[in-house]
């Protein structure tokens, strides 16, 4: 069998590279381009070890585990010791997952994609096409596929820390929710001075007969009360804000009795608050449906 050095160390170099520019962004360590390009040219070298002394130190387990270690040294500073380890796992972590997956996909795809290459004959002075093929084309979509989903569970992961469950009591009824606690919501009532949290449709409509929230829904459409149902015109507030574009506008929004937020084991509870209304969802995946304000949590009494 013949294998050409250079195709599969120059191929080696840009996988290598890939990898710690990838570890590189999952763990925020923001090194340099030119230690990236060391540490990638550094791996790199394991394709000459292992064709010329394929029963040297570094073929072992204990071998290949230094050889990583050294790879982190040079592409990331040693800030501690967990840092570093983080470093390493996550490399790990990312190898594991890119290489299992062009693995299983290439054995997955192998017979139908050697007959179609076969048919049209296709030959290499470096060797099988479809293995050099697969490998080109495939390792930066699972690279991409792969930072796509990090980035999902770590946005997942912080509105996870920043979600907490909301009871909210309006006209003698208490539901329950789960609100986000959205650090950008600074909207404020500008005659009473209260804190303003949004709750959006689907868990408003508790409260509300089909009737009332089509009436609701039309005194908002005309900003006018002459169409409140008679039960909620003393609840309803009309707040000025200004929109993502800059145009003032007026948010209905309803006066609860109270509102309660379980953070671990504390019992927050509010009744200087204002609930605007979001007539359609929140999220798509219904995950919350209250945006909190982050005076709430500051200012709420403590009453567990």
């Amino acid at each position: 069998m013949t294998i050409y050095l250079d195709a599969v160390w120059l191929l080696n170099i840009l996988i290598d590279m890939t990898l710690l520019m990838l570890t590189n962004y999952l763990a925020k360590a923001n090194t340099s381009r030119l230690r990236i390009i060391f540490g990638s040219l550094f791996a790199s070298l394991i394709v000459p070890i292992y064709l010329y002394t394929p029963y040297s130190f570094f073929t072992t387990t204990v071998g290949k585990l230094l050889y990583s270690i050294i790879i982190i040294l040079i592409t990331f500073r040693f800030i501690t010791v967990f840092h570093f380890l983080k470093l390493l796992m996550l490399f790990y972590f990312v190898t594991f997952m890119i290489g299992g997956g062009l693995i299983a996909s290439y054995y997955f795809l192998e017979h139908p994609l050697t007959t179609i290459l076969n048919d049209f004959a296709i030959h290499s002075r470096y060797g099988d096409p479809l293995s050099w093929l697969f490998v080109i084309i495939s390792f930066p979509v699972f690279s991409f596929f792969l930072k796509k989903q990090m980035d999902r569970q770590r946005l997942r992961q912080l509105e996870h820390d920043n979600i907490y469950p909301v009871m909210i009591e309006m006209n003698d009824q208490s539901y329950e929710t789960k609100g986000y606690l959205d650090t950008g919501n600074q909207l404020i009532d500008p005659l009473t001075k209260q804190p303003v949290i949004i709750c959006d449709a689907i868990f408003l409509q508790q409260w509300f007969t089909k009737q009332d929230w089509d009436l609701l829904l039309k005194a908002n459409r005309h900003k006018d009360f002459k169409f409140l149902p008679a039960k909620w015109a003393n609840k309803v507030r009309l707040i000025p804000f200004y929109g993502v574009s800059g145009k003032r506008d007026l948010l209905m929004a309803l006066k609860p009795e109270q509102v309660i937020i379980y953070n671990n084991d504390e019992k927050l509870m509010s009744k200087q608050i204002l609930i605007g209304i979001q007539f359609s969802s929140l999220t798509a995946d219904q995950t919350y449906h209250c945006l909190l304000h982050p005076q709430l949590i500051a200012k709420a009494t403590n009453v567990s």
